[in-house]
């Protein structure tokens, strides 16, 4: 790269590619099981880690408020990353890998959907050991208890997108590029498209 110019210049490139190779019919999946949630009166909760926690809020404040249409009942959600003084004593107490399982033990029922975002899906490891293991601990009570999984990932996707329902990846490049800003970035362009939609759907329903 020889200067910022070019290296803004091939990041959006990039971009461009990414949009273009995103699958409609993954992101329709996703969308159908969101609004079946709606339909069917059930909860709706989100997690993430670092970056993806953020979204995840973000996520959650989306379907909650941007979807509602007057005359029409409102999306059930939550996102399970927003309270610092549970996830604390979650952690000290049993376990990060068990910070979003805990909270849906007692609280989610069968038909509820939980959205897992992710860049690496449970892939790779770092110095705390594998990557999103409480992500993948929460899908796997979520599946064994009736709910629904979707996923929102980059890369291969990893342990989530095997598991999930419905699963959205931001696909590489066709230089076989990706990167955490991309996904991550993505992750935020697709939620909206998806609130968009779902607001949409609602107003039709």
């Amino acid at each position: 790269m020889s200067s910022t110019h070019d290296f803004v210049d091939t990041y959006l490139r990039e971009t461009a590619e990414i949009a273009l190779g995103t699958s409609r019919q993954d992101l329709t999946a996703v969308i159908d099981i969101l609004f079946d949630a709606w339909k069917n009166d059930r909860t709706i909760y989100t997690c993430g880690n670092g970056g993806s926690a953020a979204n995840a809020s973000h996520l959650a404040c989306d379907i909650a408020k941007f979807t509602w249409v007057e005359g029409k009942k409102r999306f059930k959600c939550r996102s399970l990353c927003d309270n610092a003084a549970l996830l604390s004593a979650l952690t000290n107490d049993v376990g990060f890998n068990r910070i979003f399982l805990e909270q849906l033990d007692g609280s989610m029922g069968p038909g509820d959907v939980l959205v897992c975002l992710s860049v690496h899906g449970g892939s790779g490891a770092d110095k705390a050991g594998p990557w999103s293991q409480n992500l993948v601990s929460a899908a796997d009570f979520v599946k064994k208890h009736g709910g629904k999984v979707v996923a929102l990932v980059g890369y291969d996707g990893g342990a989530l997108r095997q598991m999930a329902d419905a699963s959205i990846i931001v696909p590489r490049t066709s230089g076989g590029h990706t990167s955490t800003p991309h996904v991550e970035g993505f992750h935020e362009v697709y939620h909206h498209l998806i609130c968009e939609r779902l607001r949409q759907m609602v107003a039709e329903a």
